[in-house]
């Protein structure tokens, strides 16, 4: 006893805090130079040192209390079931699942609270948050990890970090302030918090949000839709397609007080350190990949004069719910003539879709399934072996279409609303055969330049200012919305007033980063449109085909350099010399034929 060294009495506390944090007699620390991933039941966290400087200290400290607090309150396999599987959603959804594990420790125990602070810090030096230039430099599961942490215990990021998250912060407050307010209400509720961490993604267009969970049966009726929309009568306070919607689920119960009596007291003077269990969550989230925060696009020299009055807006949130429903029924009555046509095409493109996911089966096999039609054989003559079969896989891939439709005011009329019946009877077909949906429109706030245009002209006309409109992307129907709670949205389209100028360069992009942040292995983008790009005031200041080159490279970008498969119907205008997989049609009642037969021919090709 008398040889034992004041470092080896440290380590000692350590791992008796770390176990009575973690309430588990098993944990063990190792200790090594730098943070790291432990594995099951042992923590790795960095040696303070025979020295044990005081800030060494801490930081091992918040080490072991950062995976005592894991092993405690984190679910993996709940976790694992939940998480998004695009890495760079993960990433953040990671880092969310991080600062309500140490919230909960943060807000119960004060030694916990400041050794977590000191471990932060040590976490972001380390961070490309520090050397962040721009944006795009910023690793955004490090910045929403900050964020949320202020959220949930009122601890201001480390000083190292500020003005990297001041890049990002916002534009992430923008998008999902709601949701970063709302997290401390599922604090002690693991699915809960995942299921707002969902939506809080999908704001950021990282990641769908409607996932189901266990406690959330799957049952978003994807088939009840059936024939037509009549359950749109239906109450909709269900829709999690909604942003900002209620969250039922979500109940701010008090934080249970973890520091059960002596615990606390013995893991603050030793320094409770008890890195990572050893779960898909590591302490070194903060360190997680690099995410480009904004969408990425090609090299080209095209600009906005400033995007501050552009917009992504739920349709819904256009007009009251009296006027959707009114301009819903004024649809109907527009598909009256073409719903016949249009359902026999549709069925047609469905029973493509169907004979391609048909199950099909190899028989006499030695092993597999026990082939029941052929036990009659074996009765017959006992000495006949039993057969088997194995069902052969699909080469159906799993899939989602985004349909975007052009919403200037050329498509004024017929157009529109044949565009608006094509989509609502697609997104009815493709949902009754497993193929996720989304329906956009884009258009902008004001004819010939908004707000944008005031500013430019406020600030003296400066030559060559880029795009001078405000932007107006509408969501009509998100990819994992039953169908049956985005049909009143699809009559928007008939709204006079709505469809204005069209910058389709910047529409392209939106859509194709929607897809890109989607999990599905096949990814298809259908545009619909009746010409070139169209602002007036834009053109008149840059020169009359500076949208129209945007457009172009921005298709080429796509079509030579992403996974999203690209096709283009145009209405009325010569399309092919944009889009090299496109096809024009001059009348509007030919569109439902040439959707359907687009995207047979797609689904027929693979």
């Amino acid at each position: 006893m008398a040889d034992r060294s004041p470092l080896d009495d440290f380590r000692r506390a350590l791992a008796g805090a770390s176990r009575a944090i973690a309430r588990d007699g098993d944990v063990d620390v190792v200790y090594a130079n730098d943070f790291g991933a432990g594995s099951g039941k042992v923590a790795r966290v960095p040696s303070p040192g025979a020295a044990l400087e005081p800030k060494l200290v801490a930081e091992a400290r918040g080490a072991a209390d950062a995976v005592a607090l894991r092993l405690r309150f984190h679910d993996a396999a709940l976790h694992s079931r939940l998480a998004p599987a695009d890495i760079e959603s993960r990433a953040v959804f990671d880092a969310l699942e991080t600062a309500r594990v140490e919230a909960l420790g943060a807000r119960a125990m004060a030694g916990v609270r400041d050794n977590l602070a000191r471990l932060t810090e040590a976490r972001v030096r380390a961070d490309a948050i520090v050397r962040a230039r721009n944006a795009e430099e910023v690793p955004l599961s490090t910045a929403v990890g900050l964020l949320a942490r202020e959220r949930l215990t009122g601890a201001a990021p480390p000083r190292a970090a500020k003005a990297g998250l001041d890049l990002v912060a916002p534009w992430i407050e923008e998008r999902a302030a709601a949701e970063l307010d709302a997290l401390a209400l599922t604090l002690d509720d693991q699915a809960a918090f995942a299921n707002l961490s969902r939506r809080l993604l999908e704001d950021l267009n990282l990641a769908a949000a409607e996932e189901p969970t266990e406690d959330e049966p799957e049952n978003a009726g994807d088939d009840s839709e059936g024939e037509d929309g009549g359950s749109d009568d239906k109450p909709e306070e269900g829709d999690d397609g909604t942003p900002g919607g209620g969250d039922a689920e979500m109940r701010g119960e008090e934080v249970e007080d973890e520091n059960a009596d002596g615990d606390s007291s013995e893991e603050m003077e030793a320094g409770e350190d008890e890195s990572s269990a050893g779960d898909e969550l590591s302490e070194s989230v903060f360190a997680a990949p690099s995410r480009r925060n904004w969408d990425p696009s090609p090299e080209t020299d095209y600009k906005a004069f400033t995007t501050k009055f552009d917009e992504i807006v739920e349709a819904h949130d256009l007009c009251d719910d009296d006027e959707l429903g009114r301009l819903r029924a004024f649809l109907d009555q527009q598909m009256a003539g073409l719903q016949n046509v249009v359902t026999r095409l549709a069925n047609r493109l469905q029973r493509r879709l169907m004979a391609q996911q048909a199950r099909s089966w190899d028989f006499d096999q030695e092993e597999g399934l026990l082939d029941a039609a052929r036990l009659a054989r074996v009765v017959i003559s006992p000495g006949h072996s039993l057969s088997y079969k194995v069902e052969r896989d699909t080469e159906f891939k799993d899939t989602v279409v985004s349909l975007l439709i052009d919403n200037s005011g050329s498509m004024r009329g017929r157009p529109i609303a044949i565009a608006a019946i094509c989509a609502d009877i697609l997104a009815r077909t493709l949902e009754r055969c497993g193929v996720a949906t989304e329906v956009l429109g884009f258009t902008t706030r004001g004819w010939k330049g908004g707000q944008s245009r005031e500013a430019w002209l406020s600030a003296g006309r400066p030559p060559s200012p880029g795009r001078l409109n405000d932007l107006r992307h509408i969501v009509y129907k998100r990819a994992d919305e039953p169908y049956r709670h985005s049909r009143r949205n699809l009559g928007l389209m008939m709204r006079e007033g709505l469809l204005k100028e069209n910058i389709d360069g910047e529409a392209l992009l939106w859509a194709h980063n929607r897809l890109i942040a989607r999990p599905e292995e096949r990814r298809i983008l259908m545009v619909i449109s009746d010409g070139a790009p169209v602002d007036d005031s834009t053109a008149s200041a840059n020169g009359g085909s500076y949208l129209e080159r945007h457009l172009r490279q921005v298709i080429d970008w796509i079509e030579k350099r992403s996974t999203v498969e690209l096709i283009a119907i145009g209405i009325g205008h010569d399309v092919t010399r944009y889009y090299s997989r496109a096809v024009t049609i001059m009348d509007a009642d030919q569109l439902a034929g040439a959707m359907v037969e687009q995207l047979a021919s797609l689904f027929e090709s693979h």
